[in-house]
């Protein structure tokens, strides 16, 4: 039976899961890796820590699942996006750790960037400037790191996402390559031409040599060197992590639309063949490339979503577990006329507020705590309501159904008050791990074994929630939300 190999490298864990033709999971193993704070916005990991739980991981799976590795016919690669590290393309060691996406350094630099000029990164990326992307993180290294810029610049560096970093290492060097999806999160690529960009690298100052090949999201992309597995396995998928899971929620036309349910909410739309720029605040960004066609999709993140349950329970000590959070929300009525706008780093699109703080109001003698959990999980709805109605309009698309995954759509009061909210069916996939199921899919296709109507055939849904409540009241709690955010901007 022929197996893949799904490798998802995440932000707070290396996790491998092994699938069979049937997309099955067949075991899994999960490793968790540390973060280091060196001091405040700093955020890092040590690349040989991400490297060797991946390994630890992908070798413990196939130990455990007893196959015989000439079975595995493809490996997918899956991982956290615009993390980034620059590596001695001799000794393979890392000059400095993984900046990764959350590190905050460079917001200063980014203000110095005049309005003009993140019109024009804009126009041709897809993205609005912010330390979150690679490009000023690897700036920051080739300015900051001892003799870094003339190393660089003698051709002795290679920069690489974690994808890039992971494929380099398995094929022992032999392959310094990243996928679309990666590269649009740079603010280096041109979604347009599929290029790096020249401008854009003079802009930042960093060498292009230093640059990875681009490539698809699946096909025969690299090859591990045998050393690793005993045998030499194509690696026939690259993508980024929420552009893996708009793929593992098969959303694979214009119009399909995922939201992950996790510490936030990171909601991505495919908008087709064309790129579609935001006015409001959304990343257009690359889902994916098979064969010579290229997807885009736009994508919004809200900011406090699981967050927001875990302050009831860590800093108000109202449940003990996020798992109270359901029969409390239903043993009331409503939520007592309470509206939680959970605005604890500000609050996003399409508001873009990054100094109001996060209240609760509508507080009576008769409020309980249930009326309080009740809505922090209905201001999760809201927010993403916010986003959706954005998406919408921006990409003229109308929506029909929403998929969801992620820890907090476990919570069934949350998916199906979602659904009324937004008048469409909410579904939840058979899979829990969809990040790396899409991942499996694409390096499935690259194997031959799937096409695109096979993954739709086996693709399962566990769950689906259907619109229960009348359309003008849910109207009428929406538009008491949007009352209610206006009303805290304008204090």
């Amino acid at each position: 039976m022929p197996y893949i190999l799904s490798i998802d490298q995440g932000t707070s864990s290396s996790r491998t899961i092994l699938f069979n033709q049937n997309a099955e999971p067949i075991c899994t193993h999960q490793v968790e890796i540390h973060q280091f704070y060196p001091q405040q916005d700093y955020v890092e990991q040590n690349p040989v820590e991400i490297l060797n739980s991946q390994l630890e991981s992908a070798q413990t799976v196939l130990r455990n699942a007893k196959i015989d590795n000439k079975e595995l016919i493809s490996i997918g690669i899956t991982n956290q996006r615009e993390t980034t590290i620059i590596w001695n393309k001799k000794t393979g060691k890392a000059i400095y750790n993984a900046i990764v996406w959350q590190d905050q350094r460079t917001k200063a630099y980014c203000q110095t960037i005049d309005e003009s000029t993140k019109k024009t990164i804009h126009k041709k990326t897809g993205l609005i400037v912010d330390p979150y992307f690679s490009a000023t993180k690897i700036k920051w290294i080739l300015d900051t790191v001892p003799e870094a810029r003339k190393m660089a610049n003698n051709n002795e560096l290679l920069f690489g996402t974690v994808d890039c970093w992971l494929v380099w290492n398995l094929s022992k060097g032999s392959y310094h390559i990243t996928d679309v999806s990666n590269a649009s999160r740079t603010m280096l690529f041109n979604i347009n031409t599929l290029e790096w960009d020249t401008d854009l690298l003079e802009l930042f100052d960093i060498p292009k040599s230093i640059l990875p090949n681009v490539v698809a999201s699946s096909g025969k992309l690299a090859q591990t060197d045998p050393s690793i597995f005993g045998i030499s396995i194509p690696i026939g998928s690259m993508i980024g992590d929420q552009q893996a899971a708009l793929f593992g929620q098969t959303c694979f036309d214009a119009g399909m639309i995922k939201n992950t349910y996790g510490t936030g909410c990171f909601m991505l739309m495919n908008t087709g063949k064309k790129a579609k720029l935001s006015e409001n605040g959304l990343l257009t960004t690359i889902a994916w490339k098979i064969g010579n066609e290229t997807s885009y999709a736009l994508e919004g993140s809200i900011f406090m979503a699981g967050a927001a349950i875990k302050w009831l329970r860590d800093q108000l000590q109202l449940i003990k577990d996020a798992s109270e959070t359901e029969s409390l929300a239903y043993s009331v009525e409503n939520n007592g006329g309470v509206i939680v706008i959970p605005a604890f780093s500000g609050l996003g699109a399409p508001y873009w507020n990054a100094d109001v703080n996060g209240t609760v109001l509508g507080l009576t003698l008769g409020t309980n705590k249930a009326h309080i959990v009740r809505a922090t999980l209905e201001s999760i709805a809201y927010r993403t309501k916010d986003i959706l109605s954005i998406m919408e309009k921006e990409s003229g698309t109308q929506l029909t159904k929403l998929s969801a995954d992620g820890g907090a759509a476990n919570n069934q009061f949350l998916m199906q008050f979602q659904s009324d909210l937004l008048n469409i069916p909410v579904q939840l996939s058979s899979h829990n791990e969809i990040t790396a199921l899409g991942a499996a899919y694409l390096a499935g296709i690259a194997a031959g074994i799937w096409d695109i109507e096979q993954i739709k055939k086996i693709h399962q849904i566990s769950q689906t929630y259907q619109p229960k409540m009348k359309k003008n009241e849910s109207k009428q709690l929406y538009q008491a939300w949007l009352k209610a955010v206006k009303k805290h901007l304008s204090i």
